[in-house]
């Protein structure tokens, strides 16, 4: 059998991969902190014909001779680059210029997750939570020593307020404190949003809803962290992270994609037409 044939259909296999990756780059185009990925290829193991032979003082050397067998997908890496950030004019909506990821709890498992999606709400209750229920950490008291889930309140108000004050409105600033504003005209630091970052962002694994698990192998900060301190970036409310896809560049990819997918059917193709002509010579 012909090692075109299945070099070839290993680039099949690697060009339909690289097709997925840009379809699904292409698909998140419009979603909030999404980040795209690139796929690298590497050539797969050479079978060696001949190894390479050392010089001597009366002959020269031998180049080795090695036929390569195909290629296969070495990585997909995520592009961390920020993207471009729009106003909402809601309060709610956080984005991070900069470096850095806002980290939410899950309250039924516990787990908690990272994530640039900063598409958040205040729940009955209080929290604030993300659009599918998780609720965003940092400091929760006013002299923000303990972390915990962020809940906006009349918890820890002054003195001076009144006791039937109840909370009219709030704000966070670019370091990520939360200011509520109560009915009385009073108003005080209710909490503090931290971010984390990590020192390999590319351990972190997808898991849907623009969440991101497995932080602790992609080498976190010791601790969470203000925004605007230990190299992250600053919050900025009532704004929200485009997705970095460029959408121009993704069309470029997948018509190069497409056609090393159709140069790698033709080597089967002739591969194919080689083989015939071999068992036509009996006849």
């Amino acid at each position: 059998m012909l090692t075109s044939l299945s070099s070839a259909v290993t680039g099949l296999d690697s060009f339909q991969e690289d097709m997925d990756v840009i379809g699904n780059d292409i698909a998140n185009v419009d979603t909030t902190g999404y980040k795209a990925a690139n796929v690298d290829f590497a050539d797969a193991f050479s079978q060696t014909l001949r190894a390479p032979g050392a010089a001597t003082s009366t002959t020269s050397g031998s180049a080795s001779v090695q036929i390569g067998t195909g290629v296969g997908i070495s990585a997909i890496n995520n592009n961390w680059n920020q993207g471009a950030l729009n106003n909402t004019g809601i309060t709610s909506d956080l984005a991070i210029s900069g470096n850095g990821f806002f980290m939410v709890r899950d309250t039924l498992s516990n787990a908690q997750y990272a994530t640039r999606d900063g598409t958040f709400t205040v729940d009955a209750n209080g929290y604030l939570i993300t659009d599918t229920g998780e609720r965003v950490q940092g400091y929760t008291d006013a002299g923000l020593t303990t972390l915990g889930d962020i809940k906006i309140d009349t918890t820890g108000m002054p003195a001076t307020s009144s006791p039937t004050a109840v909370v009219q409105s709030y704000g966070i600033d670019v370091t990520g404190k939360v200011t509520v504003n109560l009915s009385d005209g009073t108003s005080f630091v209710r909490g503090q949003i931290l971010l984390q970052n990590f020192q390999d962002p590319n351990e972190l694994i997808k898991e849907g809803d623009n969440l991101y698990s497995n932080t602790a192998a992609a080498g976190p900060l010791a601790a969470l962290s203000a925004p605007g301190s230990t190299g992250l970036g600053s919050v900025q409310s009532g704004a929200l992270e485009s997705s970095n896809v460029d959408l121009a560049g993704e069309m470029s990819n997948l018509i190069i994609a497409q056609r090393g997918f159709e140069a790698n059917s033709k080597v089967i193709t002739t591969s194919d037409e080689v083989l015939q002509t071999l068992v036509n010579m009996k006849r």
